[in-house]
C-alpha cells in the first residue's frame, strides 16, 4: 500500500485490508500413488466439478460485460467459454462411463471355462503337459 492509504487507514481507524482478494476454492487432497482407482475417480470428479463451476462464473461475467459493451469480441469469448464448459461436462460424463465399465468387468467375466481349445500340434501339447508335470513335482 502507498503511504497515503496508510495515513487514511490510520485516520479512519480501518484495519489494513488485502488489496486483492483471491477466489479460494477448497482443494481436494491429492491421492497417494498407491491408492486405488476410487480415490483417483473422486479426485478427478472434484476437479471437473470445480472447473465447471468456475467456467459458469466466468460465463456469467463475460455475458454481463458483453451486454454492457455490445462488443462482438466479448460475445465471441462468451461463446468459447460456453463451448469449453460443455466439453468439461462431457468429460465428466465420460469419466462416469469409464468408471462404470471398470466396475462391471469383473462381474461379467465367465466363472468356469468348460470348453477349452488348444490350437497347435500334438508335440507342442505334449511339451506343455510335460513341463507342467515337472513344475508340479518340484
Amino acid at each position: 500500500m502507498s503511504t497515503t492509504d496508510d495515513k487514511l487507514n490510520q485516520v479512519l481507524e480501518i484495519a489494513d485490508l488485502p488489496t486483492k482478494v483471491k477466489n479460494v476454492t477448497p482443494k481436494v487432497p491429492r491421492p497417494k500413488e498407491h491408492e486405488d482407482v476410487d480415490s483417483d475417480y473422486k479426485y478427478s470428479r472434484e476437479n471437473l466439478y470445480n472447473l465447471v463451476e468456475r467456467g459458469q462464473d466466468a460465463i456469467d461475467g463475460i455475458l454481463d460485460l458483453a451486454k454492457e459493451g455490445e462488443h462482438p469480441r466479448a460475445y465471441e469469448v462468451a461463446g468459447q467459454l460456453i463451448k469449453n464448459v460443455g466439453e468439461v461436462t462431457e468429460k465428466l460424463l465420460q469419466l462416469q462411463q469409464q468408471m462404470k465399465k471398470l466396475k462391471d468387468v469383473p462381474d461379467k467375466a465367465p466363472k468356469n471355462v468348460t470348453n477349452a481349445l488348444f490350437v497347435g500340434s500334438t508335440t507342442e501339447l505334449n511339451k506343455i503337459l510335460k513341463g507342467k508335470q515337472l513344475k508340479d513335482n518340484d
